[in-house]
């Protein structure tokens, strides 16, 4: 598991509300969220970026977006959300540690990607 702030929340270190966890990942609000609903899926296993992820990941990540869509279902916004990985800094990630951002409760701007 990573060091990062992530890491932490996973370990019990820092205080967070799980809305969701498993054996694989948890899910928590945003603390900047980008809409109503902002809710970030953190593998428990600590890969920094989206191209860090080996072939032996493949079921996680696979699981990560199962468990997107479940959580995006159980907060009211199954029909119609974002989901959006940022990989590497230029591409506004900020923690160096594989997460996915459940965007919605919002009408989305066609062409338009969240922020």
């Amino acid at each position: 598991m990573s060091d990062t702030i992530f890491g932490k929340i996973i370990r019990g270190e820092i205080p967070s509300d799980f809305l969701y966890e498993d054996e694989h990942c948890i899910a928590i609000n945003d603390i900047n969220p980008q809409a109503p609903v902002h809710v970030l899926v953190i593998p428990k296993r600590g890969i920094p970026r989206l191209v860090d992820s080996q072939a032996d990941d493949q079921a996680l990540l696979g699981h990560l977006m199962l468990v997107a869509a479940k959580v995006a279902e159980q907060l009211g916004v199954g029909e119609a959300f974002r989901l959006v990985v940022n990989n590497g800094a230029n591409a506004g990630q900020t923690v160096f540690h594989l997460h996915l951002h459940i965007i919605g409760g919002r009408p989305f701007a066609e062409g338009h990607l969240a922020g």
